[in-house]
């Protein structure tokens, strides 16, 4: 676990990774594309993450100038019927849009974590004036609050 600054390129990349921009080691998500409240390695606050549709328009944007070249330079060169084309583009542009999703939106919630952005500006001023951040600690088999 890292107790100096981290710079945007590393958070960033831990984000991509599905990793806690802070520590490197806990998980950022919960679900598919549900983000943890906070960090459960070094109880980094994520939870004001505002990433919205930026991921999703990113990865459409990636997909899209990696599909439709590949789709135009096939066509062009072998002119395949329109069902295999469908039956080969539309699974391609699925997978890729569901692998890309997840690390995109985990780099974004680093950027935004790293810069400062919208309730992260509590804990860049912790970062830079070198106060840890807080550990929220659970207690194994204790019931939840509801």
């Amino acid at each position: 676990m890292t107790t100096g600054s981290v710079s945007l390129a590393k958070a960033m990349w831990r984000g991509f990774h599905g990793r806690c921009p802070h520590c490197g080691e806990g998980h950022v998500f919960k679900h598919f594309l549900k983000v943890t409240d906070s960090c459960d390695v070094c109880g980094e606050e994520l939870f004001h993450h505002r990433a919205d549709d930026l991921p999703a328009y990113l990865v459409i944007v990636v997909v899209g100038h990696l599909v439709v070249p590949a789709i135009l330079a096939i066509e062009t060169a072998y002119a395949p019927a329109v069902w295999l084309q469908l039956a080969v583009w539309l699974p391609v542009t699925l997978f890729a849009s569901l692998a890309l999703l997840q690390p995109t939106k985990g780099a974004i919630v680093g950027l935004q974590w790293q810069v400062g952005m919208h309730g992260f500006e509590e804990s860049k001023r912790r970062r830079e004036t070198g106060r840890l951040a807080p550990v929220l600690v659970k207690a194994k088999g204790a019931p939840r609050a509801a």
